[in-house]
Order: structure tokens, then C-alpha cells, then sequence
């Protein structure tokens, strides 16, 4: 049993940057053609991140052709993810961003960081 978790662990670290809620993120995932196999990069804003350990998940939201949304939601262990890059820092305060679903176009880039006022 321990060793599994080792090679997962092991298999996590190699493959995953650290990245938050509100980041542009770069997914490069394996994809299997008949025989052969390619890797298509997939680029969004990360706007969930859950769990723990093995079963954390996270998911990452972009723009495709005609405005439409799309969503893809990865273990972050898994052997599909090639690798994951962070292209842009976010300044979100937030853990979870599905109010984006909402937003179109530039909207769904602007950023409202609450800062507490003194009494």
C-alpha cells in the first residue's frame, strides 16, 4: 500500500507546478489516436481546485471557437496530464470561480480584490 502512495507522490511531483485559483494555466494532455499518440495543450483559467492527496481534481475553464465555454476537470496525479504550465498569475480572492460561467469576453478577466478598510 505504501508503495503505491510513494509512486504516486512521486508521479505528482514530477509533472505538476504550483498553481492557485485564478491562474492561466497551460494543460498539455496525452492523447491516444488508434496507435499513435499526440499531445494537445489545453489553456484556460483554473477555476476550482478540490480534494486531497490522490483525488484532488481541478478544472480549467476557456473561450473556444463561437463564445461557446469550455470546461475540463483533471486528477491532478494523472498519467493523461503531460504537463501543466502557469502562463499568468491571477489575482483572485476566491476558491472557487463558477461565476465566470456568466461572464463573456474581457468581463470574465477583470478582477475584484477586496481589501479591508480600518475602522
Amino acid at each position: 500500500m505504501e508503495e503505491k502512495e510513494k509512486k504516486g507522490s512521486e508521479h505528482q511531483a514530477k509533472k505538476i507546478d504550483d498553481f492557485k485559483v485564478g491562474d492561466t494555466a497551460k494543460v498539455g494532455v496525452k492523447v491516444k489516436e488508434g496507435e499513435k499518440e499526440r499531445i494537445q495543450f489545453f489553456e484556460g483559467v483554473v477555476i476550482a481546485k478540490r480534494g486531497r492527496g490522490q483525488n484532488k481534481t481541478f478544472a480549467v475553464r476557456r473561450i473556444g471557437s463561437g463564445r461557446v465555454g469550455i470546461e475540463r476537470i483533471w486528477l491532478l496525479g494523472s498519467p493523461v496530464i503531460y504537463s501543466l504550465k502557469v502562463t499568468k498569475k491571477g489575482k483572485f480572492t476566491k476558491a472557487k470561480l463558477y461565476y465566470l460561467r456568466k461572464r463573456v469576453g474581457k468581463a470574465a478577466l477583470r478582477v475584484r480584490v477586496f481589501q479591508e478598510t480600518p475602522v
